[in-house]
C-alpha cells in the first residue's frame, strides 16, 4: 500500500505544481519578457537576435487560442514546470533511488525558486530548464540501461531545445568533457551518440542559417550580457552562491550531497559536467541561472543520499529535520517567486527578486504614454520609440485600446522590425538615452505605477521631441543595441 501511495504521490505532486502555478497567474501582470514574446510571435522567424523561435511560437499559438489571455499564455509554462518536477523524480530513480527518493527529489524541485518562478510566466528559461532535465534523464538512462537508441531521442530533444536557446549546447559540451575525464569513454565510439548529434544539428540548422545571414547577432547579445548589459547579469563570482538560492538555502544540502554522490559513482561525468560548466560560465560572464539546468540531476542524486540518511540513525528526528527544511524553504520561495503579497506590499520581494518588479505597472506605463499623446495635435501622426523591448511590448499590447500606434525600438529583435518610416513627425521617446537621436526634446511625464514599486521603469522620463535628428533609416543602425 505504501508503495502504491508513493507511485501516485509523484503524479499528485506534479499535478499540484501545475495547479498552484496557474492559480497565481493573475497576481501581478505580464512580465516584460512575455510582452516581448507576444510581439515576436507576431513576427515569426526561424531565429531572432537573442533567441530561437520556440517561445515566440508558443506565445503566438496561445494568443491565437485566446487573444489577450494571460492565463492561456502561461499554461505552457506551468506544464513545462510540471515536466521538470516529474523528470527530477525519475532521475532519482535512474540514479538508484527508491520511490521515496523519487518523491524527495521531485518535492525539492517543485519547491525550488527556479522552478516556481520560471513556471509562473512564459520564459525561454522555462523550456530551457525542462530540456536540460530531459537530456540529463535520457543520458543517465542510456548509460544505465545500455539502450543506445535513446541517444537518438537525446538528439531530438537537444535540437528542439536549441531552437529555444543555445544553452543546451553548453550542457552537451560539459557532458562530453565529463565523459573524456571520467568515462564511460566507449560513448565516444558509439555511433548512436554521433547520430543523435547529427539530428540535433539538422534541427538547429534553420537557426544557424538565420544567424549567419544576419551577421550572428547572438554573439553581440552574449558579449553584452558578459559585460553586464542585462538586468539579470551578475558578477562572475556570484554563479556558485546563486545555486544555493535557486533551490533554497535550507535545501542546498540535498543537491550538494548529490554532487558528492555523483563524483563517487558511475555517473561521475555528470558531476564533472557541473564543474566544467561552472568554470565556463564564470569565465565567459554567463548568468547564474545558466547552471541551474543541472540542479535536477544533482537533486535526483542527492535525494538518494537523503533517503539513505532517513533510513538510519534517529529516524523520527531526521524526518522532522527534512520536513522542517521543506516547509520553510517552500514558504520563503513561494513569497519571493509567486505573487502572494499585494503589489503595493511587494517592495521587499522586488528587492530580493528584481524580476518580480518586471510584472508590475505595465498598464499604467501605457496609460502614461497615451496621456502624453493626447497633449499633442491629433492631425499629425506620432512615432513612439522606446529604449527597451519591455516598453515597446507594453505599447504594442495595451496601446491599440488607448489609441496608440505601434512602438519601435532598437533593442534586440525589435531592431529588426524597424525603423519607423522616414518622416519628420513628432516623437514620443521613452528614456533619456534616446535624446541624442532626436531634436528639441522636453520631458512630458515620468513613469510610475499605482503600487509604488520602484522597478526598472520607475521614473523613466517620457520625452516629446520635434522629430529625429536624421532620417530614421540613416540612424537606425546606431540605435540598435543588444542585451
Amino acid at each position: 500500500m505504501r508503495e502504491v501511495a508513493r507511485r501516485s504521490g509523484l503524479a499528485l505532486l506534479v499535478g499540484a505544481t501545475v495547479v498552484v502555478l496557474l492559480a497565481f497567474t493573475f497576481g501581478y501582470g505580464y512580465h516584460r519578457d512575455e510582452l516581448y514574446f507576444l510581439a515576436a510571435g507576431q513576427h515569426l522567424a526561424w531565429a531572432y537576435a537573442d533567441q530561437g523561435p520556440l517561445t515566440p511560437f508558443i506565445a503566438r499559438v496561445t494568443s491565437e487560442i485566446w487573444p489577450g489571455s494571460l492565463f492561456v499564455l502561461r499554461i505552457p509554462s506551468a506544464l513545462m514546470a510540471g515536466g521538470t518536477v516529474l523528470l527530477t523524480g525519475l532521475l532519482a530513480r535512474e540514479l538508484g533511488g527508491s520511490r521515496r527518493a523519487e518523491l524527495i527529489a521531485a518535492t525539492c524541485a517543485a519547491l525550488s525558486s527556479v522552478v516556481l518562478f520560471n513556471g509562473h510566466f512564459l520564459s525561454t528559461s522555462t523550456a530551457d530548464l525542462l530540456v536540460w532535465t530531459a537530456i540529463s534523464w535520457l543520458v543517465v538512462r542510456a548509460v544505465r540501461t545500455g539502450n543506445h537508441r535513446l541517444w537518438l531521442v537525446v538528439g531530438v530533444v537537444l535540437g528542439i531545445g536549441l531552437l529555444n536557446k543555445s544553452l543546451p549546447a553548453f550542457l552537451m559540451l560539459g557532458l562530453l568533457v565529463g565523459v573524456v575525464i571520467a568515462g564511460p569513454r566507449e560513448l565516444l565510439r558509439n555511433r548512436y551518440v554521433w547520430l543523435g548529434a547529427v539530428i540535433a544539428v539538422v534541427l538547429w540548422l534553420p537557426w544557424i542559417v538565420w544567424q549567419a545571414g544576419h551577421s550572428w547577432p547572438q554573439f553581440d547579445v552574449s558579449r553584452s550580457i558578459a559585460a553586464g548589459g542585462s538586468t539579470s547579469s551578475q558578477p562572475w563570482w556570484a554563479i556558485i552562491p546563486y545555486q544555493f538560492l535557486l533551490v533554497s538555502p535550507v535545501l542546498a544540502p540535498v543537491w550538494i550531497a548529490g554532487l558528492v554522490r555523483l563524483f563517487t559513482g558511475r555517473f561521475r561525468f555528470v558531476a564533472w559536467a557541473w564543474v566544467v560548466l561552472a568554470v565556463v560560465f564564470m569565465a565567459t560572464g554567463g548568468k547564474p541561472y545558466y547552471l541551474a539546468g543541472l540542479l535536477p540531476a544533482l537533486l535526483g542524486a542527492g535525494a538518494v543520499q537523503v533517503d539513505t540518511w532517513l533510513a538510519n540513525g534517529r529516524r523520527k528526528l531526521r524526518r522532522g529535520v527534512l520536513i522542517a527544511a521543506v516547509v520553510s524553504g517552500a514558504l520563503v520561495n513561494a513569497v519571493i517567486t509567486l505573487p502572494i503579497l499585494p503589489a503595493d506590499r511587494a517592495g521587499i520581494v522586488v528587492a530580493l527578486n528584481g524580476d518580480v518588479g518586471e510584472m508590475i505597472g505595465w498598464p499604467e506605463f501605457a496609460q502614461t504614454v497615451a496621456d502624453v499623446r493626447r497633449t499633442l495635435p491629433t492631425d499629425k501622426p506620432v512615432v513612439i520609440v522606446t529604449r527597451n523591448y519591455g516598453q515597446a511590448g507594453a505599447i504594442d499590447r495595451y496601446g491599440p485600446a488607448l489609441g496608440l500606434p505601434q512602438a519601435y525600438s532598437g533593442h534586440n529583435a525589435y531592431s529588426s522590425w524597424g525603423p519607423p518610416p522616414d518622416s519628420d513627425s513628432p516623437v514620443i521617446a521613452i528614456g533619456r538615452g534616446l535624446a541624442p537621436y532626436l531634436r528639441d526634446c522636453r520631458t512630458a511625464a515620468q513613469i510610475r505605477n499605482r503600487a509604488g514599486i520602484e522597478n526598472n521603469e520607475w521614473e523613466t522620463p517620457v520625452l516629446v521631441c520635434a522629430g529625429p535628428r536624421l532620417p530614421w533609416s540613416q540612424q537606425w543602425t546606431a540605435m540598435r543595441h543588444y542585451g
